[in-house]
């Protein structure tokens, strides 16, 4: 593992990086549908141009951080997160958010999200956040190690009940 680990370069994200990150927004999006189809909203064809318009909408924005994992000149994951005030809805003062962590299927078990992750904590912290939250899918076990093994500890649980 240590050794792919060590060709991963991790950098800020660029224009010509969005196709791939679109394309992963979006396979993010299937994977929590499936997980939980009355809560996660599914993507379809337009999703991975439409979440890349997104991200685009993002990058270079003084409150927000997105990262790219480099594996071979290609993007083999990504992270989002954004720098946050008072949230008097969350009860909690100014964090660091992290939205977003996600590595291509192909590249996942080498250790490229714990990699993103320290990047953007590193990023986080540069800028002045203390704290940083994030949510995780209550079926993804394999982040939620990860998270854990990187010092996160539970604090909320999101309960969700659909109406009929």
């Amino acid at each position: 593992m240590e050794d792919a680990v060590a060709h991963v370069l991790i950098r800020p994200a660029r224009k010509e990086d969005l196709e791939a990150l679109g394309k992963f927004g979006a396979h993010l999006m299937s994977l929590h549908h499936e997980w939980d189809e009355e809560r996660f909203i599914p993507a379809d064809g337009g999703t991975p141009r439409s979440y890349a318009d997104w991200l685009e909408s993002q990058l270079g924005r003084k409150n927000t951080v997105i990262m790219v994992a480099e594996i071979d000149d290609a993007a083999a994951g990504y992270a989002y997160a954004g720098l946050e005030g008072h949230d008097y809805m969350s009860l909690r003062g100014p964090a660091g958010v992290i939205h977003d962590i996600f590595v291509d299927l192909r590249q996942r078990g080498k250790g490229v999200g714990r990699k993103l992750l320290e990047a953007v904590l590193a990023e986080l912290a540069a800028r002045g956040m203390r704290q940083v939250v994030l949510s995780t899918a209550a079926r993804n076990e394999t982040a939620q190690r990860m998270f854990d093994a990187a010092g996160f500890r539970r604090t909320m649980i999101e309960m969700t009940k659909t109406l009929k």
